[in-house]
């Protein structure tokens, strides 16, 4: 079963929110090792009662880690089936001497010197 567009951008929003809570929340990545279908859930990803759940933490062999086009493929296949494999890789690293300037930039906002950032998350009036 094919996802059509909005379905596949649902999908990957959603299993996005699994990858990003589970490598920044241990909370939540030893709920996805635990019990699988209800961190699913709270991400979004709603199964069948009965469907099978196999997390995958390392890329299986002959297959590139974090290859979405592969895990909307095998989303499609657990609609079939009722196995869903979802591949969780661990989370990665950033050497920051693997970046160049303008990635540094980026990362930083394009802000040359820190003394001159203004920037606050809140409208109040306290932020100049």
């Amino acid at each position: 079963m094919a996802l059509d567009p909005q379905q596949r951008a649902e999908f990957v929003n959603c299993y996005t929110r699994v990858l990003i809570s589970a490598w920044s929340d241990e909370a939540f990545a030893a709920k996805l090792a635990s019990e699988p279908r209800t961190a699913l859930a709270e991400a979004g990803l709603e199964l069948p009662a009965g469907a099978e759940i196999v997390i995958v933490t390392e890329a299986p062999e002959g297959h590139e880690q974090g290859n979405l086009d592969l895990q909307v493929a095998l989303w499609e296949t657990g609609l079939e089936t009722g196995r869903y494999e979802l591949h969780i890789p661990a989370t990665p690293t950033v050497d920051p001497v693997e970046l160049s300037e303008g990635e540094l930039s980026d990362v930083a906002g394009g802000v040359d010197d820190i003394s001159e950032c203004y920037y606050c998350c809140c409208p109040c009036c306290c932020c100049t």
